[in-house]
């Protein structure tokens, strides 16, 4: 079986690696001889984010795969993180370590269903959440992430009538702090909606004095309990910025490695979920693992590749959100 058929059943490159190896050193050995670049989204395991070029959320990962003088993007996220690089540096050549680190949200949005579902609101402006297809965004009008959301939607005329997809939690949000009325899609991120009220109210008698904070990805119930939210990078910056000492954090556990290493005397809690691990792990973002990493830098693969059509109409609506952002200073 040759490398390309095993990475079609496997997503990755399967080959023993040698015990004794020094995966960070080698790493860092690779991306300067390929003149690669590593982006981590804030998911990844804490030793992904410690080797990483650039940790952030999507805004942030997005800008840096717009301007990377790199020739080899190494993308440890999830599929369509790597896509959107891709579409924004064409010319570049964009890895991920594992092919079959999906996405939950972006699977709940077939984009056959959305093109359907868009040809019922033909006077509608369509703004699609990042956590999705290419095809989508190639669908869509203006791209967001969780940290522009509100800024775009409050960016267009009020009349300006919205269909928001795919996070329907997101929408819901940015419905009520815009005012504005949008038509959402029917999806989610099975990670935020997992969260469970009861153990978190048990959880916050038990933390009279933590401040509980959440990501807008998670059910309603859910936010009207936090004392803050945000975007994976506001809620960073949060914690920084806070002089509380404890925090119960509603969003996928990776995030709390950057938190403690920036706040290394306060304390973090991951929010508990509804189910018997007591775990909020992303299992697509925890596919990639340093070994799958270094074996993706040393045999360039596997390769994210977009198609050329979907390439051009996708990057519109993305260089849009990026100008948009850019004025407002996001």
């Amino acid at each position: 079986m040759n490398t390309l058929e095993e990475l079609n059943i496997k997503g990755f490159i399967d080959e023993p690696i040698d015990p004794t190896l020094d995966l960070f050193a080698e790493i860092s050995r690779l991306k300067k001889e390929k003149n690669a670049v590593i982006l981590a989204h804030y998911y990844q395991e804490p030793d992904i984010q410690d080797i990483a070029d650039f940790i952030g959320d999507s805004l942030g990962l997005s800008q840096q795969a717009a301007k990377t003088d790199a020739d080899v993007i190494v993308f440890a996220g999830v599929h369509f993180m790597a896509e959107t690089a891709k579409i924004l540096s064409p010319s570049k050549r964009v890895l991920l370590p594992d092919l079959k680190a999906g996405c939950s949200l972006s699977d709940s949005c077939p984009p056959k269903l959305f093109a359907k579902f868009k040809e019922k609101y033909p006077d509608h402006l369509v703004i699609t959440y990042v956590n999705c297809t290419a095809e989508l965004k190639a669908m869509s009008d203006i791209v967001c992430t969780s940290s522009n959301a509100v800024q775009i939607v409050e960016s267009l005329p009020k009349d300006q009538k919205i269909i928001f997809g795919p996070d329907k939690n997101l929408g819901a949000w940015v419905a009520k702090k815009t005012g504005r009325d949008l038509v959402l899609w029917n999806g989610a991120c099975m990670v935020h909606e997992i969260f469970s009220q009861q153990r978190i109210l048990k959880l916050k008698n038990r933390h009279p004095e933590a401040k509980f904070i959440a990501h807008p990805e998670c059910e309603e119930a859910i936010l009207k309990m936090a004392d803050f939210i945000g975007s994976t990078t506001g809620l960073l910056k949060y914690t920084i910025n806070n002089p509380s000492k404890e925090f119960i954090v509603a969003t996928e556990s990776g995030i709390i490695h950057q938190m403690e290493k920036a706040n290394p005397d306060k304390i973090f809690i991951p929010a508990p979920p509804d189910n018997s691990c007591a775990c909020n792990d992303c299992p697509h973002m925890k596919r990639n693992t340093l070994e799958k990493l270094y074996l993706c830098i040393k045999n360039d693969l596997p390769e994210v590749t977009v198609p050329a059509d979907i390439i051009k109409r996708a990057q519109l609506p993305i260089e849009r959100m990026l100008e948009i952002s850019a004025k407002l200073g996001l």
